[in-house]
């Protein structure tokens, strides 16, 4: 099969496609039905901090038992790792196992970096809520990663200023807006939150909320719905609130947003379960003063949240072992010490639901002293994650998202033509690169 095709099938099709080629292109004696015999030494590539110390508890036991060795490379994460792993694979030389956001995913399957691992996995789905596990299959029986963390998204506020204002949390995004209109007239100074263009992950988990689906696939070809409904009315909402001034435009991550956020000037934040961290850092001196909800819905009957972040533990074509390194991905995500190891160590927050209650997290982090519930809040919040559909050109549509809604909300301009020129400027890309793109 000619390269150009077979990496157009990256759903349905991509399990016989695959199925057919990586297993004879790997060609180890696990995949041919013979049985492991001897050591086995695997190399992981991650990039989570303190995960040697984590993957040493699996050497030290179920590992030493097993006779299967892990050691852990740490790497830069992001495009960058994406690349390297391509441009190993390439050469036949990737390691056994990757870190993968589960927005990359599509582009290491579409280039067979990635093996289906159904088999040797199937067994702890379910550990893990259905949108996330969804998200490491592509919508197919094929399973190309363990989940390892995730970031659902929540509704964080200044509780003390909430109450000064008269404000009630928003349960609705009609609500929402209402707020801060409310704020705006009662302190012109403040803003509820702003609009920010430099983090594309958080526009993508409020379209996955409203129900978007990016990235389909149509038979043999990929079909883009970056301007489908969902996103629209997600982009014209917010685009909508920049443009009449009720919340500000400026990015978030900058000395001016930390001191907006420290000093009372914003006193929201749409945000994920990992926010307690950047807090910590941005806003030290409003520690105990703020609360989370669950995000905004738009409509009442509705309970669902985005996803803002998040990776998991594939195996790659190139390993030798592929039942060995499925067996560690899957112990590295549902043991409880592994999990806990985790926590500690990489400060992550697991994909898996049964930890999500135990160990690091039966206390609230401490940013949060006041919220006593604040995890159970986010276990019942994790639940609710919609599914997401991601495609092999997540780094394009994400680029581009950050240069047309920088300069529209920048210019407080039509966040409708932003989303028009990202949807364009991903399906130029797709078909530059030789994919079959459904009009």
């Amino acid at each position: 099969m000619p390269y150009t095709k077979h990496r157009r099938l990256v759903t349905s099709a991509v399990a016989v496609a695959l199925g057919a080629t990586a297993l004879v292109a790997c060609g180890s004696s696990e995949e041919e039905g013979g049985a492991r015999s001897g050591p086995v030494s695997l190399t992981y590539w991650a990039w989570a901090p303190g995960m040697d110390k984590v993957v040493d508890l699996w050497n030290k036991g179920p590992g030493k038992k097993e006779q299967i060795t892990v050691t852990v490379k740490k790497q830069a994460s992001g495009d960058t790792l994406v690349t390297k792993i391509l441009t190993a694979h390439k050469a036949g030389e990737a390691p056994d196992l990757v870190q993968a956001e589960y927005q990359a995913i599509p582009t290491l399957v579409s280039n067979d970096a990635l093996a289906d691992i159904a088999g040797e996995v199937d067994d702890v789905k379910g550990r893990f809520a259905d949108g996330v596990w969804q998200q490491t299959t592509l919508g197919t029986d094929a399973v190309y990663a363990v989940p390892q963390d995730i970031g659902p998204m929540m509704f964080y506020y200044r509780e003390d200023l909430f109450e000064e204002y008269g404000l009630k949390v928003p349960t609705t995004w009609d609500e929402f807006a209402e707020t801060a209109r409310q704020l705006k007239k009662k302190a012109p100074d403040k803003d509820l939150t702003t609009f920010s263009a430099n983090d594309s992950g958080l526009f993508a988990g409020l379209a996955q909320q409203a129900g978007a689906k990016w990235w389909t696939v149509q038979g043999e070809k990929w079909k883009v719905g970056i301007d489908d409904d969902a996103t629209r009315k997600v982009a014209e909402f917010w685009g909508g609130l920049v443009e009449e001034g009720v919340i500000d435009n400026q990015p978030m991550y900058t000395p001016a947003w930390n001191k907006a956020l420290n000093t009372g000037k914003q006193i929201a934040w749409v945000s994920a379960v990992w926010a307690p961290g950047t807090l910590t850092t941005a806003a030290p001196d409003t520690k105990g003063k703020w609360a989370m909800a669950p995000l905004p819905q738009w409509s009442k009957s509705e309970n669902r949240t985005g996803s803002w972040g998040g990776s998991s533990t594939g195996v790659t074509t190139d390993s030798e072992h592929k039942e060995a390194a499925a067996k560690f991905a899957a112990w590295l995500n549902t043991d409880r010490d592994a999990l806990n190891a985790l926590a500690k160590e990489s400060g992550i927050y697991p994909a898996s639901s049964s930890a999500q209650l135990s160990g690091a997290f039966t206390n609230p982090p401490e940013y949060f002293s006041n919220q006593p519930d604040f995890y159970t809040k986010a276990a019942e919040i994790a639940k609710t994650t919609a599914p997401a559909a991601w495609g092999p050109n997540v780094n394009v549509a994400y680029t581009s998202f950050k240069d047309a809604f920088g300069a529209a909300a920048k210019n407080r301009s039509d966040f409708a033509a932003a989303l028009d020129t990202m949807q364009d400027d991903t399906v130029a890309d797709l078909e530059k690169q030789g994919f079959e793109v459904a009009r």
